[in-house]
């Protein structure tokens, strides 16, 4: 499973935020590592400089293998946290997909 983390110019955090979110969504997607080729991970800062409650944005493509790519989108106070809840929303719909198939 490759993992790909894309922030973008609003996001100031550097190598240990990077490793960070690896971290989140590897711990959460491990029960599926075979089953994916890879996960892009998007990260922004929505009000920029502002700041604000809730600001922080995680869009994750989750490519699972032989299937069409899911994708889902979190906000949070922080981009970890941003990270962690869509970590869980995407686990979720690869519950959902992927126990479908095998119910089949």
């Amino acid at each position: 499973m490759q993992i790909l983390v894309h922030p973008d110019s609003t996001v100031h955090g550097g190598p240990e935020l990077t490793a960070e979110i690896e971290a989140v969504v590897d711990g959460a997607l491990r029960r599926f590592r075979d089953q994916i080729t890879r996960v892009e991970i998007h990260l922004s800062d929505e009000n920029r400089r502002k700041g604000g409650a809730n600001d922080k944005r995680c869009a994750l493509e989750v490519r699972p293998r032989g299937l069409q790519p899911i994708t889902v989108t979190h906000q949070a106070a922080t981009l970890v946290l941003a990270a962690a809840g869509a970590s869980e929303k995407v686990k979720k719909a690869l519950e959902s997909t992927i126990g479908r198939l095998r119910d089949r």
